[in-house]
């Protein structure tokens, strides 16, 4: 009974303000990214399979085939994030989530139906389209749902969930047929398509097309409160005056960004530090994770097969990234990104250390690079890979929001298909230990960008990180606060 009550009174304590609500909510809309990390993941246990003799296969699958669904599955969201962020200001952010499901399960489909080279790159493009559909209206919508208290946990989850992907694959890929592991990840897709259709649609969004009273009833479930509820029509209200201020003024462009010279230095923070993020040498780690046991099982007694050893990959992503929802609210956003980049490149710059010595025949210890591939994998989840993302929601108004948060998506696609396609020659011009010594100063230029020009966006609206920009001078109330009210948070 005891237990019950206890249990009754944390329920209770967790459902104020609707924080349960947020995060079923923020769940529901992060299963694409979970499943989109299942896509990625799925490529490392499979590929041993795919390039049997004996395996599913009809013919065995070349090096070249997979270096390109590796890469390709980028390619498109560089010319789509565009289009994916004015689809969610056009259609909504519900709809555009749905089609990303969409893309997932004809993405899984044309893998069911075919394992033939041909078949296998044409699903990993149109995985492409659920890529740009993740990172584009994921940030968007868990921004738009999130009360101030909870916004960067809530934004956090985007980057758990996808590391969750990747540790759920590793393991189905060790206990499961190829076959079971195929039809678990083309469900999950399939089950949310279904499910979403009874989710709410943002009450930014809604509120923007003119439905009041559905952006109320919306807004009043994940605050977990009636319609009648003041604070709630005091939170419809403000969300009014700024579409009111946004209708006033002359059509959202890249051009307003560029004369209004505080939005345009946000847009440069924005892009440096998700473009630090996606540079920092984090993909070469992961596939390099092999070589690294490999190399270590020589002097320490350490035997994992390469599933174990990416299983292990997988649970300490996913434990950074649990450590990053929990923390993120108590450090901020600043200090927790300039800490963890700098991890980042100390761990980045000890690999390419080890490996540059050990050239010379010299003997250190194996479970050296362990360790750093190690901190380097926790570092980035634990704050590099997801906070990023959540300043760069918190930096803009839903004016710019989703136009930035696509051209952003954009480039860091780019970056990632250059990366992939890259890996190997560089590998073979520069050897390895120079490649991790390049990445880890791109990680503490990141640690001194992010120390010098990064300002702290938690518990501060768009108005309050743009006085910040200015140097601390007080913006001019806009013509719509003139009533004295502060901007929303939203």
């Amino acid at each position: 009974m005891f237990y019950a009550s206890a249990l009754l009174r944390w329920f209770r304590k967790f459902q104020h303000g609707g924080v349960a609500n947020q995060f079923f909510m923020a769940l529901m809309v992060t299963i694409p990214v979970l499943n989109f990390g299942m896509l990625m993941g799925w490529q490392s246990p499979m590929t041993p399979i795919l390039q049997s003799p004996d395996g599913p296969a009809p013919e065995p699958i070349s090096d070249e085939t997979i270096s390109w669904m590796a890469s390709i599955t980028f390619f498109p969201s560089i010319f789509c994030g565009v289009f994916v962020g004015k689809l969610a200001d056009k259609w909504g952010r519900k709809n555009t989530t749905m089609l990303t499901s969409l893309s997932l399960v004809i993405s899984w489909s044309i893998t069911l139906f075919s394992l033939r080279p041909w078949a296998l790159i044409t699903s990993r493009a149109v995985a492409g389209l659920a890529c740009a559909g993740c990172y584009v209206v994921t940030p968007l919508y868990l921004k738009e749902i999130a009360s101030d208290n909870i916004r960067g946990a809530l934004g956090s989850l985007f980057i758990l969930v996808q590391n969750l992907g990747y540790l759920v694959v590793y393991v189905a890929g060790d206990i499961l047929s190829f076959a079971a592991v195929m039809w678990l990840c083309t469900a999950i897709p399939v089950i949310h398509l279904l499910v979403f259709m009874m989710m709410p649609e943002t009450p930014v969004f809604l509120v923007k097309q003119g439905k009041i009273k559905e952006a109320k009833s919306s807004l009043a479930w994940l605050r977990y409160t009636t319609v009648d509820d003041k604070n709630l029509e005091e939170e419809i209200k403000q969300l009014e005056r700024e579409e009111d201020f946004a209708r006033s003024m002359k059509k959202t462009s890249w051009k307003s960004i560029y004369q209004d010279k505080t939005t345009f230095k946000a847009f440069r923070i924005s892009l440096n530090v998700m473009l630090s993020q996606e540079t920092c040498g984090y993909l070469v780690v992961l596939m390099y994770a092999g070589s690294i046991f490999d190399q270590a099982s020589q002097s320490i007694s350490l035997k994992l097969s390469p599933n174990k050893q990416t299983i292990v990959v997988g649970a300490i992503q996913l434990l950074g990234s649990v450590v990053a929802s929990c923390i993120v609210e108590k450090t901020g956003r600043k200090w927790l990104l300039a800490s963890t980049s700098l991890a980042t490149g100390l761990s980045m710059l000890a690999l390419g250390a080890w490996f540059y010595i050990t050239s010379f025949s010299i003997w250190l210890p194996g479970w050296l690079p362990v360790l750093a591939m190690c901190l380097c994998i926790f570092s980035d989840a634990a704050g590099y890979q997801p906070v990023p993302y959540v300043i760069t929601s918190e930096l803009f108004s839903f004016q710019h929001r989703g136009m930035v948060t696509s051209f952003v998506s954009s480039v860091d696609a780019l970056s990632d298909f250059l990366q992939t396609k890259a890996y190997d020659p560089l590998l073979k011009l520069l050897g390895i230990h120079w490649v991790f010594i390049f990445f880890s100063m791109i990680c503490f230029l990141g640690t001194v960008y992010t120390v010098l020009y990064v300002p702290e966006t938690k518990d501060r609206s768009v108005e309050e990180i743009y006085a910040i920009l200015e140097d601390g001078r007080q913006k001019e109330k806009r013509k719509d606060m003139e009533v004295g009210n502060e901007v929303t948070r939203l």
